[in-house]
């Protein structure tokens, strides 16, 4: 099966990220992170990138990134490629570090960024490793709210102008929107499946520019449109159903299992006369 293309352009806006094989850790020590970031931060010089944040995870990363000229893939493979040599020949290990390619989420900024910003370094928070962002070293909040040295390609003062022209209310406000987020378990409108995060105006658009996902591409690594949206914008239930499956990101168990219908009544809906055989298919494990 063909890779899915990664939809690149200048000004794109990628979250990225990528977990360690087996689940492993990708970095022992601070001496592991501090080489991560060096690599980051120089590749970002290289590939003309800024960076809006960033979280080192025991193991695995992410990073949302901002670039101005399409060289994403290219970067995000020297990225992992040079730090998995290094991680290896340090600790005398051979083998794959990362579990297969990195995964990326092209992020509408208008929309979604600060969203993803907040999600990003309240990481460590969900997962229990400390009770405060402040408190985890690895990650960007402590950069932009100036409690540690900024490399000059992250986005501090951009961050915070998206709160207040006025250095101290927007740090303020900052602080207050990562807070409100603690709860979250992710940004609104977002989820791990998709490969485009933002509004219809925004999937639209990309679409204009590289066309509609190709049915070769792993239905997990589409770039999917909510079905709640089908359901607010189709005259009726069943119109919204055919949408939905014509799309080709949802399986009619998955377009069941959200409408709350049987299987069969699917099925029937959108008009699939291989009913039976489809139905083991999709509802295989």
């Amino acid at each position: 099966m063909a890779r899915p293309l990664r939809i690149e352009f200048p000004g794109a806006v990628h979250h990225a990220m990528a977990r360690g094989n087996a689940k492993q850790e990708i970095y022992l020590d601070d001496r592991d992170r501090r080489v991560f970031l060096d690599s980051l931060w120089k590749i970002c010089e290289r590939c003309d990138w800024d960076v809006w944040a960033y979280c080192l995870m025991p193991n695995h990363y992410h990073v949302l990134i901002q670039t101005r000229q399409a060289t994403f893939s290219r970067g995000m493979r020297d990225l992992n490629g040079r730090y998995a040599m290094a991680f290896n020949a340090r600790h005398n290990r051979i083998g794959h570090l990362f579990q297969g390619r990195f995964k990326s989420v092209l992020v509408d900024r208008n929309s979604h960024l600060l969203e993803l910003s907040r999600y990003i370094v309240l990481n460590p928070v969900a997962a229990r490793l400390c009770d405060r962002p402040e408190a985890w070293r690895w990650s960007s909040y402590r950069a932009v709210l100036g409690l540690a040295s900024a490399p000059r390609r992250l986005s501090r003062i951009g961050t915070l102008a998206s709160f207040s022209s006025n250095p101290e209310e927007a740090r303020a406000t900052y602080i207050e929107f990562v807070r409100a987020g603690m709860k979250a378990k992710a940004p609104a409108g977002w989820s791990p499946v998709m490969t485009i995060a933002g509004d219809d105006h925004f999937i639209a658009s990309i679409e204009e520019r590289v066309g509609r996902p190709s049915t070769e591409v792993p239905r997990a690594e589409r770039a999917l449109k909510p079905l709640a949206a089908y359901a607010s914008e189709s005259a009726d239930r069943n119109a919204a159903i055919r949408a939905a499956y014509r799309s080709g990101n949802y399986t009619q168990a998955d377009i069941a299992r959200w409408f709350g219908l049987h299987y069969t009544t699917v099925c029937r809906i959108v008009g699939n006369s291989s009913c039976h055989d489809a139905k083991k298919q999709d509802l295989t494990p």
